[in-house]
């Protein structure tokens, strides 16, 4: 992999990842910007305890723009994009209208190919691989950032999602604090170990599903499965079979594994509804662990936590979608309209 970085017009990162060792890239961002300027604002829930972010300039965010003015594919002649380069592998660059922004932390665009038609689950396993590589470097440097506990990379896929861009990418959050979700996590982990006299949860929870009925595929340092209490019609956790608390610490051997089990279960996604249905939308999710201090959790260090990967689906049926509605909005308590079991079933079945 090489690594390349530049700045737009602008002022804002930008970071080329390619595949060959020899690509040279020097094209400059030519579109007359002027210096972004954010609002971006982190309030604490007194009640809940939880953070919001406040970003009010994202209402002037790109919205659907035809394929022919998409700003994630490269630069071609005098159609200028975020790209400025005429080809690229895998780029990274600061979001232009960001949630998360200076103290509040930092938001960037994983674009995973130049080709706008492409999807994820179409990518070579090298492509896959080279993203692989991304997330992890992206990883390594938000963490050093002084204003930043906790680097989430995730993607977006579908309209129904709320996805704004056609192009395939997704994004990363570089958050100044321990989200909620992990937080949570946290918790349960630091009380069953105190329960159990040190057994780890999440080691635990590995070995109760790849002894049941909802293990989906396993590879020889991966698996997938969907969990027991799946909140999602169709949900499956992918895990390294080694417990490491982030991207950087997965072996060579877990790395070049992963790009063959992911993109088979992305494949799979895509055939859940039958032929002919439209491209299932789905958000997939990466858990790390946080860089802060986890003193507030009594006995848990980094090294307890398990980096996995939630991918999940909001149709629940052909031409149907789950809604967050009373009870999953108002009071957080999720109700699925398919079993796990029926739902870990089909996903075998439609393997490749």
């Amino acid at each position: 992999m090489k690594k390349t970085s530049t700045r737009l017009a602008d002022g804002r990162e930008l970071i080329y990842y390619d595949l060959r060792d020899d690509t040279v890239r020097d094209a400059v961002d030519r579109r007359p910007l002027e210096r972004t300027h954010t609002t971006s604002e982190i309030r604490r829930d007194a009640l809940l305890g939880d953070q919001v972010a406040i970003a009010s300039h994202r209402q002037g965010r790109t919205y659907h723009p035809p394929a022919d003015q998409c700003p994630l594919c490269p630069t071609q002649g005098e159609r200028l994009s975020e790209i400025p380069d005429s080809s690229y592998d895998v780029v990274v660059f600061e979001n232009r209208f960001p949630s998360l922004a200076g103290d509040s932390g930092r938001c960037e665009v994983v674009c995973f190919t130049s080709d706008h038609d492409a999807s994820f689950a179409s990518l070579t396993e090298e492509q896959a691989g080279l993203v692989l590589d991304a997330w992890t470097d992206r990883t390594s440097e938000l963490s050093h950032l002084p204003s930043v506990e906790q680097v989430f990379c995730f993607e977006n896929r579908g309209e129904e999602i709320g996805v704004t861009l056609g192009h395939p990418h997704g994004q990363i959050y570089a958050y100044p604090f321990t989200t909620p979700r992990t937080a949570l996590m946290l918790r349960s982990l630091a009380a069953h170990k105190e329960a159990t006299g040190g057994e780890n949860l999440f080691d635990a929870v590995l070995e109760r599903e790849l002894a049941g009925e909802r293990v989906v595929l396993e590879g020889e340092h991966w698996v997938a499965f969907v969990p027991y209490a799946a909140h999602w019609p169709y949900e499956v956790h992918l895990y390294p079979r080694r417990r490491v608390p982030d991207l950087l610490g997965l072996d060579e051997a877990a790395r070049s594994e992963f790009p063959q089990v992911y993109l088979e279960l992305l494949r799979r996604f895509d055939r859940i509804f039958g032929e002919g249905e439209p491209p299932t939308p789905y958000i997939a999710a990466w858990h790390q662990a946080p860089f802060g201090t986890l003193e507030e959790f009594d006995g848990v260090t980094r090294d307890d936590f398990a980096l996995h990967l939630e991918l999940f689906t909001i149709r629940r049926t052909s031409g149907k979608l789950k809604f967050l509605a009373g009870s999953e909005s108002g009071m957080s308590v999720f109700i699925n309209d398919v079993p796990p079991e029926r739902a870990a079933e089909r996903l075998r079945e439609v393997a490749s």
